[in-house]
């Protein structure tokens, strides 16, 4: 029936780029709509500096959920989701389609790739996305989340009060996150892919794709939160304080502790563990529709 015969195309893999960033902007689109809230937490938990004798407003995922729509709505949860959605689709077309491309040309003569292979096609693909897309729409979602604005007006008072570099703060902190993300992420996914199909001979239906995805996110949040909360430090309005990416890493480190640099890593993972669930279930899924139903995404 149709249901196999997706599951048994999601067990080979594809070496088509283009299905794969079809297939992967779909997927975003997807998963960026369905976790927003715990981003939308994250940010904020991140945002906030320790400073001594000063109470946060919220200390955690629940609180700051229950915080959140108790004094802006239910729907505030979804502040910043607008710039994020702009470039969730042609991110994930990126990182999709990149890995895609740097794993066939890393294949060897017998057209088998390797771990570190996928690492750095993983790698290759976030460092991609993070300057073509992620750091500006990243830096938008972070200040209209501060400043508890819109993105039309907060799109607009960024570019009045700092201008246009004022929408491409953290460039260095985004890449080296989306880097070292996508990278821990792919190797960990395509490791778990190749184990469970056997090398494609198994099918990989939705569930197991599910579980996969969800390992991989959890397995690459843990690996690289720190610079994830550099990221933010350096997106924020209040970046100025910094003068570089390790500054900012530095300043952390000395006036609040290592355990700030795991700032947010619940809410992070609340939403990145199932997102990535998501997200691998709907390319792998979308991928092996696109196969069986249309002739230009099938491969060579």
């Amino acid at each position: 029936n149709n249901v196999n015969t997706v599951a048994k195309a999601m067990s080979k893999k594809s070496k088509n780029p283009l299905t794969a960033m079809t297939a992967g902007c779909i997927a975003g689109a997807v998963e960026a709509t369905c976790v927003w809230p715990m981003e939308y937490i994250k940010t904020q938990l991140q945002l906030q500096s320790k400073v001594k004798g000063q109470k946060p407003m919220y200390t955690g995922m629940v609180s700051g959920l229950v915080y959140t729509v108790r004094t802006n709505g239910f729907f505030s949860l979804y502040r910043g989701l607008a710039p994020t959605l702009i470039g969730s689709v042609p991110k994930a077309g990126i990182r999709f389609g990149g890995v895609s491309f740097l794993r066939e040309a890393q294949r060897d003569e017998k057209g088998n790739i390797t771990v570190a292979a996928n690492f750095l096609a993983g790698l290759g693909a976030g460092v991609a996305e993070a300057l073509a897309i992620v750091a500006p729409v990243e830096t938008v979602k972070t200040k209209c989340i501060e400043l508890n604005m819109a993105f039309v007006p907060g799109f607009k008072h960024i570019i009045r009060t700092e201008g246009i570099g004022g929408i491409y703060q953290g460039a260095a902190a985004t890449a080296m996150k989306q880097g070292s993300n996508q990278g821990l992420r792919f190797m960990f996914f395509n490791e778990y892919k190749r184990i469970i199909t056997n090398d494609g001979e198994k099918q990989l239906t939705p569930l197991l794709s599910f579980f996969g995805g969800m390992c991989a996110g959890c397995f690459s949040t843990l690996g690289n939160n720190p610079f994830d909360v550099v990221k933010t430090r350096m997106q924020g309005t209040a970046a100025s304080r910094y003068s570089s990416t390790l500054d900012c890493f530095q300043q952390i480190l000395r006036s609040e502790g290592p355990a700030a640099l795991y700032a947010g890593i619940v809410p992070r993972l609340g939403r990145v563990v199932p997102g990535q669930g998501i997200i691998f279930m709907s390319f792998e899924s979308i991928q092996g529709f696109l196969e069986n139903n249309f002739a230009i995404f099938r491969s060579p």
